[in-house]
């Protein structure tokens, strides 16, 4: 397999600003065979704009076309495990953005799927994939003992930094039955994984699936999962959540929030006895901005600080290799269906200390 040919499935401002653009640049490793969306007018904009003819509003259609090796699942998340069933039904390797699933049954469902049939499925944590990450992943072997961590995502909402950087095309034409659907289906989806629940931890629990997956991913793999959640709370109808995690010889906080200030701050910074480290995201909306590592180190009298900035391409860039590595060379991926569901099982966590305070 020289070239891995894609089809698309949801065209909304994730895919036009990062994945799409990123297939159009790696055409050496990837071509676009198919797109689909639930917007007619988006779906034909996307076909003109990158030269693709096979357009579907139907994304089980799209997963029968027979000359497509793989399928990015990109459409809003109510649907993603439907969508993913139907592409690894029909032989394709699938890349679902986070969260893949809202519940553990379809969590379940996409493993057995990919199971039975042999594709590959990697689940999409692009910050997971960043090399700053796994450069801060490796200076941890050499840390020593850990004492305190703090995992934050304090950003502004992504439309007041997508405003000023992108053009994203937006039609007002999706069918009225599928806007009151999708409405249905992440009511019925929250009800199963969290049962009969106050709104603002329903709210909250979308917040942990949405943003707040790829903070708790990322911890997961630097320090494993916690051993409980010592306590939770949330605030602003579940838009603000803080939260302390209990591992073995240290305590992790937690917070986030969505504001409207124009500016992204994600970081996991860990503290130990004579270092400290701090791993720094930016938005992704704005491509190549660069993840960096801060560390500070006391070596005798004196205090060091350095910044390490591994690269200028984007994590996403980064990810999407891999994904091309992993079909064509084959092996393990860690960003897993396997290894999602303990995010499931650590967003329930939260949502049980959420109910207990509440």
């Amino acid at each position: 397999m020289s070239k891995v040919r894609v089809g698309v499935i949801g065209l909304g401002e994730v895919a036009q600003i990062t994945h799409l653009p990123i297939l159009e640049t790696l055409s050496d490793k990837f071509e676009i065979g198919a797109l689909c969306d639930v917007s007619p007018s988006l779906l034909q904009w996307a076909g003109e704009r990158y030269g693709v003819d096979r357009l579907y509003t139907d994304a089980e259609e799209l997963a029968k076309q027979p000359d497509l090796d793989a399928v990015f699942v990109l459409n809003s998340d109510e649907y993603h495990a439907e969508s993913a069933l139907s592409a690894i039904r029909n032989g394709k390797h699938v890349l679902i953005e986070k969260p893949m699933t809202l519940t553990q049954s379809d969590a379940d469902a996409i493993i057995r799927a990919k199971n039975e049939t042999g594709v590959h499925v990697m689940v999409g944590y692009m910050r997971r994939y960043a090399p700053a990450f796994t450069e801060a992943a490796e200076k941890l072997k050499d840390f020593g003992p850990i004492r305190y961590v703090r995992i934050r995502d304090i950003i502004g909402q992504n439309a007041l930094i997508i405003e000023q950087s992108s053009v994203v095309r937006r039609f007002q034409d999706i069918p009225r039955h599928l806007i009151e659907d999708r409405k249905m289906r992440a009511e019925r989806m929250v009800a199963e994984a969290l049962g009969d629940v106050p709104d603002d931890i329903k709210a909250a629990y979308r917040l942990l699936c949405g943003l707040n997956s790829h903070d708790l991913s990322a911890m997961r793999e630097l320090f494993g999962m916690p051993k409980r959640v010592v306590s939770a709370v949330q605030w602003n109808g579940g838009r603000y959540i803080a939260a302390l995690f209990e591992f073995d010889g240290f305590f992790a906080s937690f917070e986030t929030g969505v504001d409207q200030q124009r500016r992204f701050d994600a970081h996991i910074e860990i503290f130990g006895d004579k270092k400290q480290m701090r791993i720094q995201y930016n938005t992704p909306y704005i491509r190549h901005l660069p993840t960096v590592v801060h560390t500070g180190e006391t070596i005798g009298d004196a205090y060091h600080e350095s910044v390490s900035r591994p690269t200028f391409k984007d994590p996403y860039t980064v990810e999407i290799e891999q994904f091309y590595e992993l079909l064509t060379k084959g092996g393990s991926v860690k960003t897993s269906p396997e290894d999602y569901k303990n995010d499931l099982t650590l967003f329930r966590m939260i949502c049980d200390a959420l109910r207990e305070h509440h």
